[in-house]
C-alpha cells in the first residue's frame, strides 16, 4: 500500500490523499486550496497522476477545502463513484453549484474590470463541470460496512465536525486505515460529538489546533456583547460565516436569546442562498443533529432568509440598525463582499469573525489589524470594529483530539499528522510521543509513503 498527499499537508486546505493498493487507486476527499495566492495557484496545477485513474473517492465532509475540487476530478476524466454520508451529499450538491458559479462570476468580473494578469481569465471550473461531479456522489449510511471487493471494505462513522461528517475506516486485506478528516468539538453545539474508534494499523489525523486549547467561555454572552455594543452605536453587524454549520449555530444561539428577550428589536438576516440551502438540509436530517422540532421553529422565526439577489440589494442599501449573517466564512468572496463594501469604512458598524481564517484571506487580514482590505479590485479603508468568538470553533483542540486517541486500545503501527499549519501539525507530533509515544510522522506535500 502507498499514501500519497496531495494536499492538506502543512496547510489547513486543499485535502487530497490517494491510497494505491492492489492496482487500486483511491482518493480520500478532494478539496480545493484556499488562502494564500501561491496555494490557490496549486489548485491550476496538474496533480502528478492520472485523473482517470482513481477507482474511487471517498469523502470525509462537504466543506469546499475536501469537496471543492472534485468538479475538476470530474472534468479531467474520473469516472467512478464518490462515496459519503446522505447529508454530505445534500450539502455537498449545494456547495459545488455555488463554488462554481462563484468561479465564473470571478473569472467574469475580472475581465470587466482587467484586474487579472490573464487574459482572458478563465474559471477553474463551470457549473456544468460541478453538475458532473455531482452526477457521481453516491451516499452510504452511517456505521455500515459497504463492501467494494473481496479485500477492501469501508465505513463512515460520526466525526461531529459538520452535519454529515465523518471518519472513514477501510478495512484492506485485514489492514485497518482510519482516516479523520476533520473532527469535531467533543460537545458540538448542534450535533452528537464524535465516536471512538478502538483499532487502526494506519492512522491520518488532522491538526488544525493541534497546538492550542479552545477557550472556556459562553459563546452566548459574547454574541450579545458584540451584538449590545453595535446597536448601542446605531450600528448594522456582520457576521461573515461559513454557510454549513457555522450558520445554522449562529441563528441556534440567536434564537436562544430571543426567546430569553435578551436581543434588541432589530431584523436579522441570513443573506446567503447556500446558507438558506444548507440549512433546510439541515432540518431534513433529523436524525443527524440534536435539534428539536421547537428548535427548528423559533430558529425559522428568528431570522429571514434571504436568497433573492433583489431582496438581498435591499438589504445592503437599507442603514438601519440589523444583524446579517452572510458567507463567505473567510471573506473569500459572497454576499458578505457587498455589506463590507458598503460598512466596513464606517466606524458605528462591526464585524464579528467567527470562525478560523487561513492565511492569505481577507477575514485573517481584519484579525491582525490591517487597515484596509482589497477586493472588487479597490482597497477598502477599515473603520468598523472587528470582533472575534474564538470558541465557536468546529475542530477539536489538543485536549479533543487527544481524547479522540485515548480510546485506542493499541498504538497504530504508524500515525500520520495533517491538516495543520507546520507549526500546528509538529507541536502536535511532539504531544503525541510524549503523552503515548506512539510512532507518528507530519505528512508532507507530495510525497510517498510505503506502508507494511
Amino acid at each position: 500500500m502507498k499514501l500519497t498527499f496531495l494536499g492538506g499537508a502543512g496547510t489547513v486546505t486543499g485535502s487530497k490523499i490517494v491510497l494505491e493498493v492492489d492496482h487500486i487507486k483511491i482518493m480520500i476527499d478532494c478539496g480545493l486550496f484556499q488562502g494564500l495566492k501561491e496555494l490557490r495557484e496549486k489548485n491550476w496545477e496538474k496533480l502528478p497522476i492520472n485523473l482517470n485513474e482513481i477507482d474511487f473517492v471517498l469523502l470525509t465532509h462537504a466543506h469546499l477545502d475536501h469537496s471543492g475540487y472534485l468538479p475538476v476530478l470530474a472534468k479531467d476524466g474520473f469516472n467512478g463513484k464518490i462515496y459519503c454520508t446522505r447529508a454530505t451529499k445534500d450539502l455537498t450538491k449545494i456547495i459545488l453549484l455555488d463554488s462554481g458559479k462563484i468561479q465564473e462570476e470571478d473569472a467574469k468580473r475580472a475581465n470587466e474590470y482587467k484586474y487579472s494578469n490573464h487574459s482572458p481569465a478563465k474559471p477553474l471550473y463551470t457549473i456544468d463541470d460541478a453538475k458532473l461531479a455531482i452526477s457521481k456522489l453516491t451516499a452510504i449510511d452511517f456505521d455500515e460496512w459497504f463492501i467494494i471487493n473481496d479485500s477492501i471494505k469501508f465505513k463512515f462513522l460520526n466525526s461531529g465536525h459538520i452535519l454529515g461528517s465523518a471518519f472513514i475506516v477501510l478495512n484492506i486485506n485485514e489492514k485497518i486505515l482510519v482516516f479523520s478528516g476533520d473532527i469535531g468539538r467533543k460537545n458540538p453545539i448542534l450535533l452528537p460529538h464524535y465516536k471512538y474508534i478502538e483499532q487502526a494499523d494506519y492512522l491520518v489525523i488532522e491538526s488544525t489546533y493541534g497546538n492550542r486549547i479552545h477557550e472556556k467561555v459562553s459563546i452566548e454572552a459574547q454574541l450579545l456583547e458584540y451584538i449590545t455594543t453595535t446597536y448601542a452605536k446605531k450600528g448594522i453587524l456582520i457576521i461573515p460565516s461559513f454557510s454549513v454549520e457555522r450558520a445554522q449555530e449562529i441563528i441556534y444561539l440567536l434564537s436562544k436569546l430571543k426567546n430569553e428577550k435578551l436581543l434588541p428589536n432589530i431584523p436579522i438576516y441570513l443573506d446567503s442562498p447556500m446558507g438558506v440551502n444548507a440549512t433546510e438540509v439541515y432540518f431534513k436530517h433529523r436524525k443527524d443533529h440534536k435539534l428539536s422540532e421547537e428548535d427548528i421553529n423559533r430558529m425559522l422565526t428568528t431570522v429571514h432568509l434571504v436568497s433573492e439577489i433583489a431582496e438581498s440589494k435591499a438589504i445592503v442599501n437599507d442603514n438601519n440598525p440589523k444583524i446579517v449573517i452572510a458567507g463567505s466564512g473567510m471573506i473569500t468572496g459572497g454576499r458578505v463582499l457587498h455589506y463590507l463594501d458598503k460598512l466596513i469604512s464606517d466606524k458605528k458598524n462591526s464585524v464579528l469573525i467567527v470562525g478560523f481564517q487561513a492565511e492569505g484571506t481577507r477575514g485573517r487580514s481584519l484579525l491582525a489589524g490591517d487597515t484596509e482590505i482589497k477586493f472588487f479590485g479597490e482597497y477598502h479603508q477599515i473603520k468598523a470594529d472587528v470582533f472575534k468568538i474564538n470558541a465557536f470553533s468546529g475542530h477539536a483542540d489538543q485536549t479533543e483530539l487527544l481524547d479522540w486517541l485515548s480510546h485506542f486500545k493499541k498504538p497504530p503501527i504508524l500515525t500520520f499528522i495533517n491538516h495543520g499549519e507546520s507549526h500546528q501539525s509538529q507541536a502536535f507530533r511532539t504531544k503525541i510521543k510524549t503523552v503515548f509515544n506512539w510512532n507518528c510522522t507530519v505528512a508532507k506535500l507530495n510525497n510517498e509513503y510505503y506502508l507494511s
